[in-house]
C-alpha cells in the first residue's frame, strides 16, 4: 500500500529574476513500512521535499496524498491536527522545550492534542530508546544523543504513519549516529512505520531500502537495496 504519493509536485519561491524553483514537476510513491533515504547536494531541494511532505510548507503545484489524503486540500486547522497524528519530526536540531522533562517532551503531541496517554506505549518507547534514567531530566541535564533520542520519542509517540527526519544525526558523532539510527530502524519495524530520511552520509543511506537523489529541483536518480530485499 502506498502512504505516500506525490503528483507533479513544484515549489518555487519569488518572482522574476529572483525566481528559484526549489522542485520541478516531482512525482513519487512510498509504500508503507519502506525506509527511503534522500540524498543530494545543498540546495538540490531535498528539506523543501520534506517540508512539504510534512504539511509545514505549501506547493505552488501538485499533490501530495498520505494515507489517501489530500493533504493540501485541508483547512489549516484540520492540517496542524493531520500532521500532529499523521507525521512525525526529527531534525538535526532536537527542539525541545527547555523546562519540560524528556518525558514531557516525548508526550508533547498527545498533550496539545489532549488525547489520553497510553501508559505501556511511553514505557515501552522509552526503553526502546534507552532513556529509563533520563525520562525525569531536563534537556540541559542530557547529552546531545539523548536529547536526539527524545526528539524521536516525540516523533514516535503518536504511532505516525510516517516518520520524517532531516539530518537526524548531523550534531552528533559516530557512535551515536549508529545509535540514532539503529534506534529509528527499530522503531519503525516494530510499529510498521514509514521512515523518509534526509542524510549527506552515504554509509546511514546504503542502511535504507531505496536512495533517492535529488539534484537541481528534480529526482535524478533512484536505486533500490537489492542486499535488503
Amino acid at each position: 500500500m502506498d502512504v505516500v504519493k506525490v503528483v507533479d509536485l513544484c515549489k518555487s519561491y519569488g518572482t522574476g529574476n529572483t525566481k528559484v524553483e526549489a522542485l520541478k514537476n516531482i512525482n513519487l510513491t512510498i509504500k508503507n513500512g519502506e525506509f527511503v533515504a534522500v540524498v543530494g547536494a545543498s540546495g538540490s531541494g531535498k528539506s523543501t521535499l520534506l517540508h512539504l511532505l510534512g504539511g509545514v510548507d505549501k506547493p505552488t503545484s501538485g499533490k501530495i496524498y498520505i494515507d489517501g489524503v489530500d493533504i493540501y486540500n485541508l483547512s489549516e486547522k484540520e492540517l496542524a491536527i493531520f500532521r500532529r497524528r499523521k507525521v512525525g519530526f526529527i531534525f538535526q536540531f532536537y527542539n525541545l522545550v527547555p523546562v519540560l522533562t524528556a518525558e514531557e517532551n516525548i508526550l508533547l503531541p498527545l498533550l496539545l492534542d489532549t488525547k489520553k496517554v497510553n501508559k505501556e506505549h511511553l514505557e515501552e518507547l522509552i526503553n526502546i530508546l534507552g532513556l529509563e534514567d533520563r525520562k525525569h531530566h531536563l534537556p540541559n541535564e542530557l547529552s546531545g544523543g539523548q536529547q536526539q533520542r527524545v526528539s524521536i520519542g516525540r516523533a514516535l509517540v503518536y504511532k505516525p504513519s510516517i516518520v520524517l527526519a532531516d539530518e537526524p544525526t548531523g550534531n552528533l558523532d559516530s557512535k551515536n549516529s549508529k545509535e540514532i539510527i539503529d534506534l529509528l530502524k527499530i522503531s519503525v519495524r516494530k510499529y510498521n512505520q514509514t521512515l523518509i530520511l534526509i542524510t549527506h552520509d552515504l554509509n546511514i543511506a546504503s542502511q535504507a531500502d531505496r536512495i533517492i537523489t535529488i539534484g537541481d529541483g528534480n529526482i535524478i536518480n533512484e536505486v533500490i537495496n537489492n542486499a535488503k530485499l
